[in-house]
């Protein structure tokens, strides 16, 4: 392994962390408009929305968290390929594919949330 096997997770992590962040951001302007909703009319729809926006957010955190350890762990495995210590640079980055992994399940376990909540708003509207 060389000093450019993980320089190539660079624009992966760069584009899936702004995945994850336009997906945070979506569902903070989501919560905003609940909770204003809220304020108006005490419908109890709003509260199960909110509880499901809830537990998305925190996914999304952690999704956030994995990707950049990853990231950190990907430049910290380029570090010790670029001193030649070539075996603690493989372990190294094969935590950070560890932790890309990790991130994608948590990622895949939100997207099934979001999924089952718009099941759920679509059947309301029939």
């Amino acid at each position: 392994m060389n000093l450019t096997t993980p320089a190539l997770l660079f624009p992966a992590l760069s584009l899936l962390l702004l995945a994850y962040t336009n997906r945070f951001l979506t569902l903070a302007g989501l919560i905003r408009n609940l909770c204003k909703e809220r304020s108006v009319s005490n419908l109890p729809e709003i509260d199960g929305q909110i509880k499901n926006l809830r537990k998305r957010i925190y996914l999304i955190k952690y999704m956030q968290f994995l990707g950049i350890a990853s990231l950190f762990f990907c430049v910290i495995s380029m570090f010790f390929l670029f001193l030649n210590k070539e075996l603690i640079g493989e372990i190294v980055f094969g935590i950070s594919l560890v932790l890309m992994m990790a991130s994608l399940g948590f990622s895949m376990r939100e997207i099934h949330i979001s999924v089952d909540a718009l099941d759920i708003q679509l059947k309301s509207c029939n």
